[in-house]
């Protein structure tokens, strides 16, 4: 079933799509695999927060999201969108 349909039931459908998140695991391998540059591409210049990322889903569980669905909501600093251009 889509969020549409599942709508008319009080079920709403929503998506976090996070990007990079500064987790230790995820700094360890960006220093093995050299991966630094990824947040270089990001206009923050930084990963998200473990915390940044869990107050999407608590704004989507709370109240102040009730008319919010069928949306994704991507988490990334615009890394994705912004990464093309390097």
């Amino acid at each position: 079933m889509s969020s549409a349909e599942l709508a008319r039931y009080g079920i709403r459908v929503n998506v976090v799509a996070p990007g990079f998140v500064e987790t230790p695991l995820d700094r360890e391998l960006r220093i093995r695999e050299g991966l630094a540059v990824f947040s270089e591409r990001t206009p923050m210049r930084r990963s998200a927060t473990i915390d940044e990322v869990a107050n999407v889903f608590l704004f989507l569980a709370s109240d102040e999201s009730s008319y919010v669905n069928g949306s994704t909501i991507t988490v990334d600093g615009r890394h994705l969108a912004n990464a093309s251009e390097f």
